[in-house]
């Protein structure tokens, strides 16, 4: 006879740093959670501090919060009759692990430290944090353990855990354990969630059993966007999905019948009969923590058959669609400003910023149809309007994204007309702008300064004149970028500044092809970890999916800087003219580069094989040296590019030595709050007792009179 028992997996939109937030979103879950009869509940690793919280991990103030965070859940009416697994940093014996926290009513079962920790990507947890490699401890259980409750056997893994050779649901499975729980802090990659998706099917199809996944979604902080997909999966069959992109700041997965999910459970046909196979290997047997605690209800006779579904894949144009869109509402919506603005130069690049903007825009409108009320409050706390309900992409664009086609004498009427065309379909708020008065003014002062007049290579002057010569017009654009987002809005009446977004792609910045400080200068940038391949073809599905047709002209125009003098009207100068290469080379080289780890010598031995049929080993030699010529000279770019979304892992953006996420909560709430309190605390040793009766604001001020007195 089997039993029934119900288990919620969550995605959360935690803040790197924002206790107060982390805490309400937490709590939210555990209570929906329960609402639906769930007896387990699993949150995203690190939930309760965020997991991009990167040098941080090393302030002792970062420790402290999280124990305060966790003995509110500890103590909250929330959290009771349901086993609580959240994940926090923890200081044992001085060494710092990364811990999975499990409890149930007021106790603590098991505090899971991390075993192998990730290491490659984006990822550098060995920075903070030491695997657990030792014995398991006894006063609360601390280490490699196991939960056994009355009726079944949980065993935690911890994100990077699951996409080791040796993980340790394997020997976890093969000693009885039926239900597998992973928190995890998995962030967006294009093509990275089948990864993700078979190797919890594999982890089930090898040995039977229940395997829930919960991870983070959303900004944490820094450039990375933590996609969501919480899943569970069932003697090798997927059950639920939860939603890979949503504006949600709490997803539970969720089944067509429930929510959280529902399963049978019984005990001995949950483990598949590959374990007539466990002679042959002998596993590692788990220390088992008991708990007087049922998951199932024995009362409760119905008992549900799981019903695998089709796992539901975005395509690579959909992924840059919805993730840069999430990534840029919540940078918005957290980081305070009134929208975006974006130097639009009718060109694939700056394009598909705009796109993505638009994009966000259609997602924020389906959330307040939906019912979304952080949504709504989000967008009306944007907008400076507490009365105002966005109903239309192209209505919400208006309000909040800029567009600036800033002309000068090289640009073309093809871009301009492209460019206006397009901020017309979406909807912002258009301008056009000249700069040559600009341009004119700045070279008046160098030729007053040395006495000479610098010319363009048309015109007979040198490489270096040529090269100045067009950085002065891109570095003045970036100039009058900045300067209408702080003061477009004040020149309106309206209060607030804008984010200046940038849209210089990842094969560019390989190549260093862009001037260092012009307008791919920006706040952020959408696109910055996408290949113009992925981009053109991103580019058509919105001329599908939005019905944006100018994107048409837009993508038959070859690439092109318009620094140069035209020739006859027309541009002359192109991209991959300048770069001595097509953007497709340019995206297999990024790749050998920075996942094949080539240097140039074995680069060129795999391409003279790759490209065999087009290019002649001669041709790719010259090739080869010209990437590598051009990465080694203008690499000092790197320090400076603008923080870009994360989407291809061959990106070359420079993480600096101070690492630490580059949005922040202003108002440090919590943090602020205990400061307070410690001041008030201090004041009381110096023999200064305070009126119970006052805000601790009119505490401060009293006492600040009695210093001045």
């Amino acid at each position: 006879m089997g039993r029934k028992v119900i288990l919620a997996t969550c995605s959360l939109n935690q803040w790197a740093l924002d206790f107060d937030g982390n805490l309400e979103r937490i709590l939210r879950s555990i209570e929906i959670a329960k609402s639906q009869g769930a007896k387990y509940r699993l949150g995203p690793e690190l939930e309760i501090c965020g997991y991009g919280c990167a040098d941080h991990f090393y302030e002792s103030d970062t420790l402290l919060h999280c124990f305060q965070v966790l003995r509110k859940l500890l103590e909250s009416p929330v959290t009771q009759d349901i086993i609580c697994d959240v994940g926090m940093p923890i200081m044992h014996h001085n060494v710092r692990y990364n811990c999975r926290v499990i409890f149930l009513n007021r106790k603590i079962l098991l505090i899971r430290p991390k075993m192998l920790l990730a290491n490659y990507g984006n990822n550098r947890e060995f920075r903070w944090f030491s695997p657990w490699n030792k014995l398991r401890l006894d006063t609360v259980p601390f280490g490699d353990c196991v939960l056994s409750t009355k009726d079944t056997c949980i065993g935690s893994e911890i994100c990077a855990e699951l996409w080791n050779p040796r993980s340790p649901h394997v020997d976890m499975g093969l000693d009885g354990v039926e239900i597998f729980t992973n928190s995890s802090a998995s962030y967006h990659e294009l093509r990275k969630a089948d990864h993700r998706v078979n190797l919890v099917k594999s982890a089930t199809t090898k040995s039977g059993g229940i395997y829930m996944l919960a991870n983070q979604k959303g900004c944490d902080g820094d450039r990375l966007y933590y996609d969501g997909c919480a899943t569970v999966a069932i003697n090798g069959d997927i059950v639920a999905q939860g939603r890979q992109f949503s504006l949600d700041d709490v997803l539970l997965t969720q089944t067509q019948n429930s929510m959280p999910v529902t399963f049978e459970m019984s005990h001995g046909l949950l483990i598949y009969p590959l374990l007539h196979c466990v002679q042959e290997y002998e596993h590692k047997p788990c220390h088992r923590v008991k708990v007087d605690f049922s998951l199932s209800d024995c009362d409760d006779v119905y008992l549900p058959t799981h019903q695998p579904i089709e796992w539901q894949f975005h395509t690579p144009e959909e992924e840059i669609s919805l993730g840069p869109a999430c990534w840029l509402w919540d940078y918005l919506r957290r980081s305070g400003q009134a929208g975006f603005l974006l130097p639009l130069s009718g060109g694939v690049d700056s394009s598909s910023t705009a796109c993505i903007v638009y994009s966000m825009c259609v997602l924020v409108c389906q959330a307040v149809r939906d019912g979304n009320s952080q949504v709504l409050e989000d967008v009306q706390r944007v907008v400076n309007d507490v009365s105002y309900t966005p109903r239309d992409p192209r209505e919400l664009c208006g309000r909040i994204f800029t567009t600036c086609y800033m002309a000068s004498e090289n640009s073309s009427e093809g871009t301009r007309n492209r460019a206006k065309e397009l901020a017309s379909q979406v909807g912002s708020s258009h301008m056009n702008l000249n700069i040559d008065m600009a341009v004119k003014g700045m070279l008046g002062i160098f030729s007053m300064v040395t006495g000479k007049c610098p010319q363009f290579r048309a015109n007979g002057g040198s490489t270096r004149e040529n090269l100045a010569l067009q950085n002065v017009q891109a570095r003045i654009r970036m100039i009058l970028a900045y300067l209408f987002a702080q003061l477009s809005q004040w020149a309106e009446g309206k209060p607030g500044g804008l984010l200046v977004l940038g849209s210089a792609n990842v094969d560019e910045s390989l190549t260093g092809y862009f001037t260092k400080y012009d307008c791919s200068s920006a706040d952020i940038n959408p696109i910055g970890g996408i290949s113009k391949t992925d981009l053109r073809s991103f580019l058509q599905y919105c001329v599908e999916q939005f019905q944006l047709t100018a994107l048409k002209s837009i993508m038959a125009a070859p690439p092109t800087a318009e620094l140069e003098p035209l020739t006859d009207g027309q541009v002359s100068q192109t991209d991959e003219s300048d770069m001595g290469m097509t953007y497709s080379e340019l995206s297999v080289i990024g790749r050998l580069r920075k996942i094949s780890k080539c240097g140039p010598y074995s680069m060129f031995c795999k391409l003279i094989h790759t490209w065999r049929e087009a290019l002649s080993p001669l041709q790719v030699a010259a090739k080869v040296k010209h990437f590598f010529q051009m990465y080694s000279v203008n690499r000092h770019k790197m320090t400076t590019v603008t923080p870009s979304y994360h989407a291809e892992s061959y990106g070359p953006d420079d993480n600096r030595f101070d690492l630490r996420p580059f949005l922040y909560n202003t108002r440090w709430s919590w943090q602020f709050r205990a400061i307070d309190n410690q001041v008030v605390t201090s004041y009381k040793y110096l023999g200064v007792w305070l009126d119970g009766t006052l805000s601790f604001s009119q505490h401060i001020s009293k006492l600040q009179a009695k210093v001045k007195s």
